[in-house]
Formats: C-alpha cells, sequence, structure tokens
C-alpha cells in the first residue's frame, strides 16, 4: 500500500516525529522530514539506527522553519500526506506567550496552505489533550473530542494556549479554504515510551526529578498517559484511512495514574535504579507556594486538580487503535533515562 507513497513529516527531531519517521519508513513510505537547520541531519539518522533502521534511501531532509516561508512549496511537492508534528515546545515558560502561540498558530497555517497548493491529500496534525479537556467541568462525564478548551480558561499555560488556537485556526482554515485537502488530528494526552534521541521533552523531565530524587515529595498530579510508538501508529492510521477525514482523535493508553503512583510503579519495577525515588505526596498548597520562586512548580500548578477522565473509544473503533499499557509506556520511558545516563 504504501508504494510510491510520498508522506512530509515536519519537525524529525522531535520525540514523536522521530517515532512517525521510522514507522513510515518501516512501512515503505518515502518520507522527507523537515529540520530548522540541515545541521540536525545526523541526529536524526542516530535516532533511526537506534529505532533499528538499517536502509535511509527513501528519507530526504529539508530545511524549513515554522516561522518563515522558506521551503515550504518545495517541502510538500509531490507529496500525497503531511503529517505536521513540529510545534514550539520549551520547558520554560515564555515571558510573553505569543512567543509561543505566533509559531504555532502561523506554522499550521503554512503547512496547511502549502499542502493544498500541493495538492496533497490529507494533513495530519498533532495538537493535544490540552486544546479538548481543559474547559470540562462535569466531573460525572468522560472527555470526549466533542470537547474544546477554551483558549481563555484561567491558568492555561502558553503551550496548552498555542495548542488549542493552532488546532482551530487549522478547523477554520479547511472550512473557509480547504477546498480537496483533508485533516485529521491526534490529540495526545502525556506521551512516554522509549525515546530514540538525547533530548528529554517535558515528561522525561519530570520522570528524570522523580528518578534521581531531587523531587523530594511528589506533587499529586493525575495524567493521562500515551506511549510515543502508539502515537506514531495513531498518526499513520489517521492518515490513511478514509474514515478518519475531518475527525480530531484523543491518543491515551486507557485510564489515569497519579504522579505518586508513578513514583510507585518505578519503585517496585526498577530495583537499584529506584532507589532514590521518593513516594511521599506533596500537597497543592506547597507546589503553589513553590511556584512563585520556582519555575518547575509554576509549569505544574495549572496541572494540579485537573479532571482528566478520557475516553480513547475513537480511535479504537473507527482506526482499530490498539495502544499499549501506562505502565509499559512509563517504564519504557525510564529505562531511555537510565540508558542515556540521565540516572
Amino acid at each position: 500500500m504504501a508504494l510510491n507513497k510520498k508522506v512530509l513529516v515536519t519537525g524529525g527531531t522531535g520525540f514523536v516525529g522521530a517515532h512517525c519517521i521510522l514507522q513510515l519508513l518501516e512501512k515503505g513510505y518515502s518520507v522527507t522530514t523537515t529540520l530548522r537547520s540541515l545541521k540536525r541531519k545526523e541526529d536524526v539518522l542516530d535516532m533511526l539506527r537506534k529505532g533499528g533502521l538499517r536502509s535511509f534511501e527513501n528519507l530526504s531532509f529539508i530545511e524549513a522553519d515554522l516561522t518563515k516561508d522558506t521551503n515550504w512549496d518545495e517541502a510538500v511537492s509531490n507529496c500525497d500526506y503531511v503529517l505536521h508534528v513540529a510545534s514550539p515546545i520549551g520547558l520554560s515558560i515564555p515571558k510573553d506567550e505569543n512567543e509561543m502561540i505566533k509559531p504555532a498558530v502561523d506554522g499550521t497555517l503554512r503547512v496547511l496552505r502549502a499542502a493544498k497548493k500541493a495538492g496533497v491529500k490529507r494533513v495530519v496534525m498533532t495538537s493535544n489533550f490540552g486544546a479538548v479537556g481543559y474547559s470540562h467541568k462535569d466531573t460525572t462525564k468522560i472527555i470526549t473530542e466533542e470537547s474544546w478548551t477554551d483558549p481563555n480558561e484561567k491558568g492555561l499555560s502558553a503551550y496548552n494556549k498555542s495548542k488549542v488556537l493552532a488546532e482551530k485556526a487549522a478547523w477554520d482554515f479547511m472550512q473557509k479554504e480547504g477546498g480537496d485537502l483533508e485533516l485529521s488530528v491526534i490529540n495526545p494526552m502525556g506521551i512516554f515510551g522509549p525515546s530514540l534521541g538525547p533530548e528529554l521533552s517535558s515528561g522525561f523531565e519530570l520522570l528524570k526529578k522523580i528518578l534521581d530524587g531531587s523531587m523530594k515529595a511528589v506533587p499529586n498530579i493525575t495524567l493521562g498517559i500515551v506511549d510515543v510508538r502508539d502515537v506514531a501508529d495513531l498518526h499513520i492510521r489517521a492518515m490513511t484511512n478514509p474514515a478518519a477525514a475531518g475527525q480530531r482523535f484523543l491518543a491515551l493508553a486507557g485510564g489515569i495514574m497519579t504522579l505518586p503512583g508513578i513514583a510507585r510503579l518505578l519503585k517496585d519495577k526498577l530495583g537499584d535504579a529506584a532507589k532514590n525515588v521518593s513516594t511521599k505526596k506533596l500537597p497543592d498548597w506547597v507546589v503553589r507556594i513553590t511556584a512563585i520562586f520556582n519555575p518547575l512548580a509554576k509549569n505544574l500548578v495549572p496541572l494540579l486538580g485537573r479532571y482528566r477522565n478520557a475516553s480513547n473509544q475513537k480511535a479504537k473503533t473507527i482506526l482499530g487503535w490498539s495502544p499499549g499499557s501506562n505502565e509499559e509506556a512509563i517504564l519504557a520511558s525510564a529505562k531511555s533515562l537510565i540508558q542515556n545516563n540521565y540516572i
């Protein structure tokens, strides 16, 4: 099926982007990936080698930045599909939220315009749970793709605001000028799983602080979790399944885990590598006070008391998606941290 089909993946150096490229190449697609600098090309090749790939003949690279028009027309040329995975993300909070929001919105529109102009069949965009469930107030009901986060929601992080505004801009574009182009959106919860590269995504940063003992007590934060390999698989299913056009899909393994629960899992399963893990709970009020002078705590405040009971039924029913467990994803992340000598 993948014979002679070409896919553009934006953001090839990223955690999700690298796994998407790996699975596409394994399935026989031709892949082009965008990098902000071609100096990162070797990093991507290293990640794919780590993932077990031995042949790179179907992979090409192009320099393109979400904040600039340069090379986007060339990037999408002759592509059947686009996986728009790249998005500005920082572990630190920007002084001005527009530093994160503007590139996310403008970059998404750049990709969609170029894809439409090039006659691409479908774009699959990576959004996130922050665009779906952060304004959901009825805790008697499970969160589904019908829900939308209000971008003006009190306490919404710049990152989540950038995601909801970029996704809204994408659907708006499709409605007004999408033409024959199709759009599907993937909305993952906390992405864990094996890292192909040495750079840490935000979820890994959190796990590292639990594992190395620098988190002396663990905030009572609830997480929905999904394995990065399942996220990549879901992108590809949404790319090829006719029923996915015009749909958004929540990506989560199912059920929720708390950070103290994750700490206990690491303690139970990792033996000596988890000897510094604390299973003491940190009260919410302490996190809020610490946030005044600690940037990591400030990042955690919007997550306190957040309702995250969400459904993965749509992806399973429509796309035949079958994700692994929360525990597998967390332990794969922890093992990556250990292998990369972070612990």
